[in-house]
Protein backbone atom coordinates (compact mmCIF):
# COMPACT_ATOMS: atom_id res chain seq x y z
CA UNK A 1 0.00 0.00 0.00
CA UNK A 2 1.37 3.39 -0.95
CA UNK A 3 1.90 5.81 1.95
CA UNK A 4 2.64 9.01 0.04
CA UNK A 5 -0.71 10.49 1.11
CA UNK A 6 -4.22 9.69 2.23
CA UNK A 7 -6.67 7.53 0.38
CA UNK A 8 -9.46 9.88 -0.72
CA UNK A 9 -12.69 7.92 -0.33
CA UNK A 10 -15.99 9.09 -1.79
CA UNK A 11 -19.09 7.20 -0.66
CA UNK A 12 -17.88 6.23 2.81
CA UNK A 13 -21.15 6.97 4.61
CA UNK A 14 -22.60 3.53 3.94
CA UNK A 15 -22.34 0.33 1.93
CA UNK A 16 -19.15 -0.67 0.17
CA UNK A 17 -17.50 2.67 0.88
CA UNK A 18 -18.03 2.36 4.61
CA UNK A 19 -16.64 -1.17 4.54
CA UNK A 20 -13.55 0.10 2.69
CA UNK A 21 -13.05 2.75 5.37
CA UNK A 22 -13.23 0.09 8.09
CA UNK A 23 -10.67 -2.16 6.38
CA UNK A 24 -8.21 0.65 5.70
CA UNK A 25 -8.57 1.88 9.27
CA UNK A 26 -7.57 -1.54 10.60
CA UNK A 27 -4.52 -1.39 8.32
CA UNK A 28 -3.60 2.06 9.70
CA UNK A 29 -3.91 3.56 6.22
CA UNK A 30 -4.79 7.27 6.38
CA UNK A 31 -8.20 7.94 4.84
CA UNK A 32 -9.91 11.22 3.96
CA UNK A 33 -13.61 10.58 3.40
CA UNK A 34 -15.83 12.94 1.41
CA UNK A 35 -19.32 12.68 2.89
CA UNK A 36 -22.52 14.52 2.01
CA UNK A 37 -24.32 13.92 5.31
CA UNK A 38 -22.64 15.37 8.44
CA UNK A 39 -24.46 12.74 10.50
CA UNK A 40 -21.99 10.16 9.15
CA UNK A 41 -18.98 11.96 10.62
CA UNK A 42 -19.05 10.54 14.13
CA UNK A 43 -19.02 6.90 13.03
CA UNK A 44 -16.14 7.45 10.61
CA UNK A 45 -14.14 9.57 13.04
CA UNK A 46 -14.49 6.76 15.60
CA UNK A 47 -12.57 4.64 13.08
CA UNK A 48 -9.87 7.34 12.94
CA UNK A 49 -11.03 8.33 9.46
CA UNK A 50 -10.72 12.01 8.64
CA UNK A 51 -13.86 13.46 7.08
CA UNK A 52 -14.78 16.45 4.98
CA UNK A 53 -18.39 17.38 4.28
CA UNK A 54 -19.17 18.08 0.65
CA UNK A 55 -21.19 17.03 -2.36
CA UNK A 56 -19.51 15.11 -5.18
CA UNK A 57 -21.87 16.85 -7.58
CA UNK A 58 -20.38 20.21 -6.58
CA UNK A 59 -17.01 20.76 -8.32
CA UNK A 60 -15.93 23.39 -5.79
CA UNK A 61 -16.59 21.02 -2.87
CA UNK A 62 -14.59 18.27 -4.55
CA UNK A 63 -11.68 20.49 -5.57
CA UNK A 64 -11.40 21.99 -2.08
CA UNK A 65 -11.66 18.59 -0.38
CA UNK A 66 -8.95 17.10 -2.60
CA UNK A 67 -6.51 19.96 -2.10
CA UNK A 68 -4.24 17.84 0.11
CA UNK A 69 -1.66 15.13 -0.51
CA UNK A 70 -3.51 12.10 -1.84
CA UNK A 71 -2.07 8.79 -2.96
CA UNK A 72 -5.25 7.40 -4.53
CA UNK A 73 -8.95 8.11 -5.00
CA UNK A 74 -11.58 5.44 -4.43
CA UNK A 75 -15.16 6.15 -5.47
CA UNK A 76 -18.19 4.06 -4.58
CA UNK A 77 -20.75 6.83 -5.15
CA UNK A 78 -24.06 6.34 -6.91
CA UNK A 79 -27.59 5.47 -6.00
CA UNK A 80 -30.68 7.64 -5.70
CA UNK A 81 -30.78 10.97 -7.55
CA UNK A 82 -30.40 14.26 -5.72
CA UNK A 83 -32.40 17.14 -7.20
CA UNK A 84 -32.88 15.06 -10.32
CA UNK A 85 -29.18 14.34 -10.75
CA UNK A 86 -27.48 10.99 -10.16
CA UNK A 87 -23.88 10.92 -8.98
CA UNK A 88 -23.04 7.80 -11.00
CA UNK A 89 -21.61 9.86 -13.85
CA UNK A 90 -21.69 13.52 -12.84
CA UNK A 91 -20.29 12.98 -9.35
CA UNK A 92 -17.58 10.65 -10.58
CA UNK A 93 -16.71 13.12 -13.33
CA UNK A 94 -16.06 15.79 -10.71
CA UNK A 95 -13.88 13.38 -8.74
CA UNK A 96 -11.91 12.37 -11.83
CA UNK A 97 -11.39 15.99 -12.91
CA UNK A 98 -10.19 16.96 -9.43
CA UNK A 99 -7.85 13.96 -9.29
CA UNK A 100 -6.30 14.99 -12.60
CA UNK A 101 -5.98 18.61 -11.43
CA UNK A 102 -4.45 17.50 -8.13
CA UNK A 103 -1.90 15.22 -9.78
CA UNK A 104 -3.30 12.05 -8.22
CA UNK A 105 -2.23 9.09 -10.33
CA UNK A 106 -4.37 6.24 -8.96
CA UNK A 107 -8.18 6.00 -9.15
CA UNK A 108 -10.37 3.02 -8.29
CA UNK A 109 -13.99 3.21 -9.42
CA UNK A 110 -16.63 0.81 -8.12
CA UNK A 111 -19.18 0.39 -10.91
CA UNK A 112 -21.52 -2.54 -11.62
CA UNK A 113 -21.78 -5.71 -13.66
CA UNK A 114 -24.14 -4.82 -16.50
CA UNK A 115 -22.18 -1.72 -17.46
CA UNK A 116 -20.22 -1.62 -20.71
CA UNK A 117 -19.29 -4.97 -22.19
CA UNK A 118 -20.86 -6.89 -19.28
CA UNK A 119 -24.40 -6.03 -20.47
CA UNK A 120 -25.06 -9.62 -21.55
CA UNK A 121 -23.87 -11.03 -18.21
CA UNK A 122 -27.17 -10.11 -16.53
CA UNK A 123 -30.73 -11.04 -17.52
CA UNK A 124 -32.35 -8.77 -20.09
CA UNK A 125 -35.14 -7.89 -17.64
CA UNK A 126 -32.60 -6.77 -15.02
CA UNK A 127 -30.71 -4.73 -17.59
CA UNK A 128 -33.89 -3.02 -18.74
CA UNK A 129 -34.78 -2.06 -15.17
CA UNK A 130 -31.31 -0.69 -14.48
CA UNK A 131 -30.53 0.74 -17.93
CA UNK A 132 -30.42 4.46 -16.99
CA UNK A 133 -28.12 3.85 -14.01
CA UNK A 134 -25.89 1.45 -15.94
CA UNK A 135 -25.61 3.96 -18.80
CA UNK A 136 -24.33 6.58 -16.34
CA UNK A 137 -21.92 4.09 -14.80
CA UNK A 138 -20.61 3.21 -18.25
CA UNK A 139 -20.08 6.91 -19.02
CA UNK A 140 -18.12 7.28 -15.78
CA UNK A 141 -16.00 4.25 -16.63
CA UNK A 142 -15.17 5.60 -20.07
CA UNK A 143 -14.43 9.06 -18.71
CA UNK A 144 -11.99 7.55 -16.23
CA UNK A 145 -10.28 5.41 -18.88
CA UNK A 146 -9.89 8.49 -21.09
CA UNK A 147 -8.59 10.68 -18.26
CA UNK A 148 -4.98 9.52 -18.26
CA UNK A 149 -5.27 8.38 -14.64
CA UNK A 150 -3.97 4.99 -13.58
CA UNK A 151 -7.35 3.35 -13.12
CA UNK A 152 -8.92 0.18 -11.83
CA UNK A 153 -12.64 -0.35 -12.45
CA UNK A 154 -14.37 -2.97 -10.32
CA UNK A 155 -17.84 -4.12 -11.34
CA UNK A 156 -19.56 -6.06 -8.55
CA UNK A 157 -22.63 -8.17 -9.16
CA UNK A 158 -25.71 -8.21 -6.94
CA UNK A 159 -24.77 -6.72 -3.57
CA UNK A 160 -25.61 -8.41 -0.28
CA UNK A 161 -25.39 -6.97 3.23
CA UNK A 162 -24.40 -10.20 4.99
CA UNK A 163 -20.99 -10.63 6.64
CA UNK A 164 -17.98 -11.23 4.40
CA UNK A 165 -17.49 -14.78 3.17
CA UNK A 166 -13.91 -14.38 2.00
CA UNK A 167 -14.91 -15.93 -1.33
CA UNK A 168 -14.92 -12.76 -3.44
CA UNK A 169 -13.11 -13.11 -6.75
CA UNK A 170 -12.24 -10.88 -9.69
CA UNK A 171 -12.25 -11.78 -13.36
CA UNK A 172 -11.69 -10.20 -16.75
CA UNK A 173 -14.46 -12.40 -18.14
CA UNK A 174 -17.33 -10.18 -19.27
CA UNK A 175 -19.91 -12.98 -19.56
CA UNK A 176 -20.13 -14.10 -15.94
CA UNK A 177 -22.00 -12.56 -13.01
CA UNK A 178 -23.01 -13.38 -9.47
CA UNK A 179 -23.80 -11.94 -6.08
CA UNK A 180 -21.27 -10.71 -3.53
CA UNK A 181 -21.34 -9.13 -0.09
CA UNK A 182 -20.47 -5.47 0.23
CA UNK A 183 -17.76 -6.42 2.71
CA UNK A 184 -16.14 -8.75 0.18
CA UNK A 185 -16.25 -6.06 -2.53
CA UNK A 186 -14.49 -3.74 -0.09
CA UNK A 187 -11.81 -6.33 0.58
CA UNK A 188 -11.19 -6.72 -3.16
CA UNK A 189 -10.93 -2.94 -3.59
CA UNK A 190 -8.34 -2.74 -0.82
CA UNK A 191 -6.35 -5.56 -2.39
CA UNK A 192 -6.39 -3.74 -5.72
CA UNK A 193 -5.04 -0.58 -4.08
CA UNK A 194 -1.87 -2.49 -3.27
CA UNK A 195 -1.66 -4.39 -6.57
CA UNK A 196 0.34 -3.43 -9.65
CA UNK A 197 -1.48 -6.17 -11.57
CA UNK A 198 -4.83 -4.39 -11.08
CA UNK A 199 -3.69 -1.20 -12.78
CA UNK A 200 -5.44 -0.33 -16.05
CA UNK A 201 -7.90 -3.20 -15.58
CA UNK A 202 -11.70 -3.51 -15.71
CA UNK A 203 -12.74 -6.39 -13.49
CA UNK A 204 -15.99 -8.09 -12.54
CA UNK A 205 -16.43 -9.08 -8.89
CA UNK A 206 -18.62 -11.80 -7.39
CA UNK A 207 -18.60 -14.55 -4.79
CA UNK A 208 -17.30 -17.77 -6.33
CA UNK A 209 -20.09 -19.64 -4.56
CA UNK A 210 -22.83 -17.29 -5.82
CA UNK A 211 -22.26 -17.36 -9.58
CA UNK A 212 -25.25 -17.09 -11.92
CA UNK A 213 -25.39 -19.58 -14.78
CA UNK A 214 -21.98 -20.43 -16.22
CA UNK A 215 -19.17 -21.03 -13.78
CA UNK A 216 -16.47 -21.12 -16.47
CA UNK A 217 -14.20 -18.16 -15.83
CA UNK A 218 -10.57 -17.44 -15.01
CA UNK A 219 -9.90 -15.69 -11.72
CA UNK A 220 -7.81 -12.52 -11.91
CA UNK A 221 -5.18 -12.59 -9.19
CA UNK A 222 -4.26 -9.42 -7.29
Amino acid sequence: MTTSGSIFLAGASRGVGHQIARILATQNVPVLALIRDPAAQADLQALNVETVVGDALNPTDVTNAMNVQISAVVSTIGGMPQDGQRADFLGNKQLIDAAVKNGVSRFILVSSIGAGDTKDAIPATAYAALAPVLADKEKAEQYLMDSGLNYTIIRPGGLKSEPATGNGVLTLDTHVAGSITRADVAALVCRCLASDAAQKQVLSAFDKNMVYGTTAYQEFMV
